[in-house]
C-alpha cells in the first residue's frame, strides 16, 4: 500500500546558512558584495564572472558597462543572452536612486529580446539588420539573444564590433568545440583583441564535459568567483536549501501528487519526451498535473494563467509554458511572467509548468520548490534548475530542489552510491568546482614515476602496469609501450591540456564517423586512428613538426581508448548489455573527481510510492566547508616531513586562536597550515592502510 504523503520525509541535502544579509546589503553606491568584487576588476579587457543565480550578475554587468562606456573608450555595450525571457534581467534600472553615478537605460527598440519569437532561428536572423542599425546609431546599449548575435557576427564580421563591450550571459553555452559557433566567434574576437568581453555564468562547466574555453584563451580572462555558499550565507531571508531524490514505480503523474505541494511557489519541469519518465504526450501531462491540483475554473484573459481551485477552496494560478501550439498565447504568458511591475508581488503566480524553459536566468524570486521529473544527465542543467529556487525573498526561509525519477533497474545499494556521488558533485559545483573532465598524462613504459603522481600504497613498481594520480590536478598517469613523447613545449602543452578538444574533433569528424559506422567491414582501424586522427591534429596545429603531430595523435588515441574501455566496463558490469534504466548510476561515472572524496552524505532510506526515497544528511555551514576543504586538500602537494611540520604549527595556531586553520582562508599562511594538516592526515591514512 502506498504510504500517505504525511508519512514520507523530504530527502535532502540541507544547506543551512547564517543569514548575515551581506549578499543583499548594498554599499553607498548600490553594490552588493559580489558586485563590489566585480567592479574592482572593471578595467580588465576580458572578465569572467563565476557566480550563482540571484547573486546580481546582471546588475554587476550594468555597473561595469557604464564605467567602460564613460571612462574606458568603449563605444557600445552589447548584452547577449541565451533566450529572450532572460532579456528582462537587463531592463532599465534607476541606479542613481541607490547611489551610483548613472542609470542603466536600454532604448525599447534595442532590446531585441522583446520581439515575439526572438528565440526562433528565423526571427533571430531577421534581427541582424537591427544590430547593424544599432551599431550605426548614437545609442549605446543593445540586448539580444545568442542566436541573433551569432548571425550578426557572421554577416557583419568581428571587426564591426571593435571598441565594443560584448557581455555574454550564461557563458557555459560557449564551447571550445570548433562546431560551437559562439565559441568559435569568441576565439576570433580574442584573436583580434579589439573588443572587451565580460562572460557571466553560474556554472563554469558543461554537462558534456567539454571545455568552455581553450586554455590559451581562458588565460586571458581575469576571473571573479563568488560561490553558492557565500551567496546563501549572505542572504537576509533564505536560510536553507534542500536537495533530494524520490523514486517511483508506475506513472509519474500518480507519484507527482505526493511531492507537488500547491501551497509552495513551484516550478515543475516535466520530462523530456524521449525520456523513460515521459508519457509521450506533454499536453496531456500538463492537464493531468493541473487536474491533480484541483478543479480548473478559467484562463485569466490578461495573463494567460490557468485558475484552479484546490479542495480547500484556494485559487492557484498556474502558468503553462509547455503549450507551444499557439505562439501568441505563450507569448502572453511569458510577458506576464516578466512584468517588472509584478516582480515584488508574491501572489502574481503560484505554479509554473515548463519543459525546456524557466531554467537558466529565469528570475522568479518567490520560487520555493524546483520540482524536476526525469533523470538529468547534465550536471549543468541540474545546477541551473536548483538556481531557480535560490533567490532571496521576504518570508522565504526554506527552498528545495526535488528530482522525481523512475526507479532504476539496479540494486538499491547501487542507487544509494550513485545518489551519494551525485550529491557530492552538486555540492562541489555549488562551490564553483569543476568535477567533470578527466585529464591524462602518458609516458613510454619504464620511464619511471612522474613527479606529483601518487602510485598507491605500494608506490611505483618497475615492470608492472603503473597508474598514478595527481591529486592536485586530477590527472591520471599511465605508461604505454612505444609511446612517442612530444618534443616541443607547445606539443607537451597540447598533450596535457587539449586532448579533450582533439578527441571531440575526431569523434565529430563526419568522414571518420561515416566510415566507422556505415562501412565497418571495409574499414581498417588504423585508417581511422592513424590517418583521420593524424589529419585532424595536423589541421588543428599546423605549426607542429611531424614528430610532434605523431606524439599528439598517439596521446589522443590513448585517451580515447581509455574512455571507450570505461564505457565497455559499464556494459560488462550490466551482464552483457546496458539495462533499460541505469542512466542514474552510469551517469555518475562522469563525476571522476568526486568519487574519491571520502564523504557519506546519505542518512537513511524511506519507502515512497511503492519504491523508495534516498534521504541525505543535513548539510550545514560546517559540512559545506568540509566539502570545500576536502576538495582543496586533494590538490595539495607536500612532502611527508613538510606536512608533519605544518600540522604541528597548526596545533599552535589552534591554541592561539581557539579554532583550527581553514583551507579556504584568504590568509596564505593559515591556508598553508590547513593544507599541511590535510596532507599529513592523508599520509597517516596511507600508512594505516599499508600496515593493515
Amino acid at each position: 500500500m502506498t504510504p500517505p504523503l504525511t508519512h514520507v520525509s523530504i530527502p535532502s541535502v540541507s544547506i543551512t546558512a547564517a543569514r548575515t544579509g551581506a549578499s543583499t546589503k548594498a554599499n553607498a553606491t548600490g553594490m552588493r558584495t559580489m558586485q563590489e568584487r566585480v567592479y574592482a576588476r572593471r578595467g580588465e579587457q576580458y572578465l569572467l564572472i563565476k557566480s550563482p543565480p540571484a547573486s546580481g550578475k546582471s546588475r554587476a554587468l550594468m555597473f561595469v558597462a557604464l564605467d567602460k562606456l564613460k571612462n574606458q573608450g568603449i563605444k557600445k555595450a552589447i548584452i547577449v543572452v541565451p533566450e529572450r525571457s532572460i532579456g528582462g534581467s537587463f531592463a532599465d534600472e534607476k541606479l542613481t536612486e541607490q547611489g551610483f553615478w548613472a542609470d542603466w537605460v536600454v532604448q525599447p527598440q534595442w532590446n531585441l529580446c522583446n520581439a515575439p519569437g526572438a528565440d526562433e532561428p528565423a526571427v533571430a536572423k531577421s534581427k541582424v539588420k537591427a544590430v547593424g542599425e544599432f551599431l550605426a546609431s548614437a545609442d549605446r546599449v543593445l540586448v539580444c539573444t545568442h542566436a541573433t548575435f551569432r548571425f550578426a557576427v557572421d554577416e557583419l564580421w568581428v571587426s564591426a564590433f571593435d571598441d565594443c563591450l560584448i557581455a555574454i550571459d550564461e557563458f557555459h553555452h560557449v564551447s571550445s568545440n570548433p562546431d560551437n559557433r559562439l565559441g568559435a566567434q569568441l576565439g576570433q574576437f580574442i584573436a583580434r583583441d579589439k573588443a572587451h568581453i565580460v562572460a557571466m555564468t553560474g556554472s563554469y562547466f558543461r554537462g558534456d564535459a567539454e571545455a568552455v574555453l581553450v586554455p590559451q584563451d581562458e588565460a586571458r580572462f581575469e576571473t571573479v568567483t563568488y560561490t553558492y555558499y557565500e551567496q546563501l550565507n549572505g542572504y537576509e531571508h533564505l536560510k536553507s536549501l534542500d536537495i533530494g531524490y524520490f523514486f517511483y514505480s508506475g506513472n509519474y503523474l500518480d507519484a507527482i501528487k505526493k511531492v507537488l505541494d500547491p501551497a509552495l511557489k513551484t516550478i515543475v519541469h516535466i520530462p523530456n519526451v524521449n525520456s523513460r519518465e515521459s508519457t509521450k504526450d506533454k499536453h496531456r501531462e500538463v492537464d493531468d498535473i493541473m487536474n491533480g491540483i484541483g478543479d480548473w475554473k478559467y484562463v485569466d484573459p490578461v495573463t494567460g494563467f490557468h485558475m484552479i481551485e484546490t479542495p480547500g477552496g484556494r485559487t492557484v494560478k498556474v502558468a503553462d509554458l509547455v503549450d507551444d501550439g499557439d505562439a501568441a498565447k505563450r507569448s502572453k504568458v511569458l510577458t506576464a511572467l516578466k512584468d517588472p511591475a509584478e516582480r515584488g508581488n508574491r501572489d502574481h503566480v503560484d505554479i509554473i509548468i515548463a519543459l525546456g524553459m524557466a531554467k537558466e536566468g529565469f528570475d522568479w524570486i518567490w520560487c520555493e520548490h524546483a520540482l524536476t521529473v526525469g533523470y538529468r544527465s547534465s550536471l549543468t542543467e541540474i545546477i541551473q534548475i536548483i538556481g531557480r529556487a535560490t533567490r532571496d525573498a521576504p518570508g522565504k526561509e526554506r527552498s528545495r530542489f526535488t528530482n522525481l525519477i523512475a526507479e532504476p533497474d539496479a540494486a538499491e545499494s547501487s542507487v544509494v552510491d550513485a545518489i551519494n556521488d551525485t550529491l557530492k558533485a552538486i555540492a562541489a559545483s555549488l562551490l564553483m568546482e569543476q568535477v567533470l573532465a578527466p585529464k591524462f598524462e602518458f609516458t613510454p613504459k619504464h620511464v619511471g614515476p612522474q613527479a606529483g603522481f601518487d602510485y598507491g600504497a605500494n608506490g611505483y613498481q618497475e615492470g608492472t602496469a603503473n597508474v598514478g594520480v595527481n591529486e592536485r590536478t586530477g590527472q591520471l598517469h599511465l605508461e604505454i609501450a612505444g609511446l612517442v613523447k612530444p618534443q616541443s613545449v607547445e606539443a607537451t602543452r597540447i598533450c596535457r591540456e587539449d586532448l579533450t578538444e582533439v578527441i571531440t574533433a575526431f569523434v565529430q569528424d563526419k568522414a571518420a564517423l561515416e566510415r566507422g559506422l556505415f562501412d565497418r567491414e571495409n574499414t581498417v582501424p588504423e585508417e581511422l586512428t592513424q590517418l583521420r586522427m593524424g589529419k585532424i591534429v595536423r589541421e588543428r596545429y599546423p605549426d607542429l613538426s611531424e614528430a610532434d603531430i605523431e606524439a599528439v595523435r598517439q596521446h589522443a588515441i590513448a585517451a580515447l581508448t581509455i574512455t571507450q574501455q570505461a564505457k565497455q566496463q559499464v556494459i560488462d558490469e550490466n551482464a552483457g548489455g546496458i539495462k533499460a534504466n541505469t542512466a542514474l548510476i552510469d551517469g555518475v561515472r562522469m563525476f571522476v573527481n568526486v568519487r574519491d572524496l571520502d564523504m557519506d552524505l546519505i542518512d537513511r532510506i524511506n519507502p515512497f510510492d511503492a519504491a523508495y526515497s534516498v534521504l541525505a544528511k543535513a548539510m550545514n555551514e560546517a559540512t559545506l566547508k568540509q566539502v570545500q576543504a576536502t576538495i582543496a586538500a586533494k590538490r595539495v602537494t607536500m612532502s611527508y616531513d613538510e606536512a608533519r611540520d605544518h600540522a604541528k604549527r597548526a596545533l599552535q595556531f589552534k591554541r592561539e586562536r581557539n579554532r583550527v586553520p581553514e583551507i579556504t582562508s584568504q590568509d596564505p599562511w593559515e591556508k598553508r597550515l590547513a593544507e599541511g594538516v590535510a596532507a599529513f592526515a592523508r599520509y597517516r591514512a596511507q600508512e594505516i592502510a599499508s600496515n593493515g
